[in-house]
């Protein structure tokens, strides 16, 4: 009898109780179900730090879905009236400095967003997670005191950003608090942090994030929401080339 129960201890420590987790779908589900709208505006205030100093930028965007987004620059004045349009897969800057709109395509979309830690690519990928990655429960931790749901998610369709991500979803309020992005080689490329979860318009989401490019040197780039509505009523004009100018 003794050896039957260690024998069934040692499966049960084994296995970490995993025939009870959720699955890795049913919890994106509840992430997507929380976070997204239909349309969003969202006024931010992004902090760029490097080896010598600290620069500040605000910003605020337009979106529609996964498909339709604009991004309009107001401040510092070196910055202001810098202008993005996202268009499904396609991409375009208006810079005033030059009067002129470029395209970012192929190898560019590489580059980093304003000299930050985030890329073009990061910044244009807003596929639902579920389309391009398979997603399995691998245990519990905690992070910042909230217990959380790990979950690995590893590519399904050959053109993502990051082969694997790992996610820490907290358990109540389904919202990510820590990504963790991964090449094919196993090489960690970026990290998320997301803190100041609070509840705006009956959902929870965070205010403040953390983006380090793990390549890069630097405490990476802190973006701050400012202001947050969600499926409010957006002029069709903001997504149209003629307005970048």
């Amino acid at each position: 009898m003794r050896t039957i129960i260690f024998f069934l201890v040692s499966v049960l420590s084994l296995t970490g109780f995993s025939q009870n987790y959720p699955s890795g779908k049913s919890i994106l589900d509840k992430v997507d179900n929380n976070m997204s709208a239909k349309t969003r505006i969202i006024t931010a205030k992004m902090e760029i730090a490097d080896l010598r100093a600290t620069r500040t930028m605000v910003s605020k965007s337009y979106s529609i879905g996964d498909k339709k987004g604009y991004t309009e620059y107001l401040a510092p004045a070196r910055e202001k009236g810098t202008k993005m349009l996202k268009l499904e897969n396609q991409l375009w800057i208006y810079s005033p400095s030059t009067d002129r709109t470029i395209q970012i395509s192929g190898h560019m979309l590489r580059q980093s967003v304003m000299g930050s830690d985030m890329s073009y690519e990061d910044m244009m990928n807003d596929k639902p997670l579920l389309e391009q990655y398979k997603a399995d429960v691998t245990g519990e931790e905690t992070v910042d005191g909230r217990k959380c749901w790990v979950v690995l998610l590893t590519a399904i369709i050959p053109d993502v950003s990051y082969f694997t991500q790992k996610m820490w979803i907290d358990q109540e309020k389904f919202v990510p608090l820590k990504i963790e992005a991964f090449a094919k080689g196993g090489k960690l490329l970026k990290r998320t942090t997301l803190t100041n979860v609070q509840k705006v318009q009956g959902r929870w989401f965070p205010m403040s994030m953390v983006y380090k490019d793990m390549l890069k040197q630097g405490e990476g780039t802190k973006m701050t929401i400012q202001e947050l509505q969600m499926d409010a009523s957006i002029p069709a004009s903001y997504f149209n080339l003629g307005n970048l100018k």
